[in-house]
C-alpha cells in the first residue's frame, strides 16, 4: 500500500471535539504539502485509501503504478472524509464523480483515476513509476526556482475562499519579473544557453 487509511481502533477512542481536532491536524498537515514552494510528487504503489489518497490529492503530482487504487472509504465507517478529502476530490474530478466516490465509498483503479485526472501519469511497476517521479521532478529542477514557487502559489489561489486568482497572479507575475532568475533565464534564452538559476 501507499498508504491503506488510520487505525480504525484510534477512532473507537475519540471523544467530543477530538475529532475535530484530528480532522485539523491533518488537513493543516496536508496543507503543508499543497503549499510547499517545491514541488511534491506522490508515488502510489498499491492502495492510497482514505487519508493515503488524500495525502495523494495534497501532492502536486501523482505517479501510479498499475496496481494503484485510490477511494474514499470513510462512509463505510459512518464516518466522512476529514483530511481534505471532500474538497480535493471534487476540485480533481469535477462534482459528479466525487459525489459519487465519496457517498459509495468505491475505488477506482490507476487507469480510471488517469482517465478521471487523478493521477499524472501510470507505469507499470513500481520501479518505473519512481523514475518517472524523478524525470518530472528533475525536468522542473532546472526550472527558475522562485518561478516554480510563485506558480504554485498561484495555482493554490484559485482554490482559497476570498482570493482573486487572476489578482494573485498579477502580483506573482510582477514579483517574478523583478528576480535575477529572470534576468538570467531571458538573458540565457537569447544567448541561446541553459539557464544558471540561483532561486533569486
Amino acid at each position: 500500500s501507499f498508504v491503506a487509511g488510520a487505525d480504525i481502533k484510534e477512532f473507537l477512542s475519540v471523544e467530543g471535539d477530538q475529532g475535530a481536532v484530528m480532522s485539523r491536524r491533518g488537513q493543516d498537515a496536508f496543507f503543508h504539502i499543497e503549499r510547499a514552494r517545491v514541488p511534491v510528487v506522490a508515488v502510489v504503489n498499491g492502495f492510497a485509501l482514505g487519508g493515503g489518497c488524500e495525502l495523494a490529492m495534497a501532492c502536486h503530482l501523482r505517479v501510479a503504478t498499475e496496481n494503484a487504487k485510490f477511494g474514499q472509504p470513510e462512509v463505510n465507517l459512518g464516518i466522512i472524509a476529514g483530511y481534505g478529502g471532500t474538497q480535493r476530490l471534487v476540485q480533481y474530478l469535477g462534482r459528479t464523480k466525487a459525489t459519487e466516490l465519496l457517498l459509495t465509498g468505491d475505488m477506482v483503479d490507476a487507469q480510471e483515476a488517469h482517465e478521471l485526472g487523478l493521477v499524472n501519469y501510470v507505469l507499470p511497476n513500481r520501479e518505473d513509476a519512481l523514475a518517472k517521479a524523478t524525470e518530472l521532478l528533475t525536468k522542473i529542477g532546472r526550472k527558475g526556482p522562485v518561478a516554480v514557487a510563485q506558480t504554485i502559489a498561484a495555482i493554490n489561489a484559485y482554490f482559497t475562499s476570498g482570493t482573486n486568482g487572476f489578482d494573485f497572479e498579477v502580483d506573482a507575475f510582477g514579483k517574478t519579473t523583478q528576480t535575477e532568475d529572470f534576468r538570467e533565464g531571458a538573458t540565457a534564452f537569447i544567448e541561446k544557453r541553459r539557464a544558471n538559476f540561483r532561486g533569486k
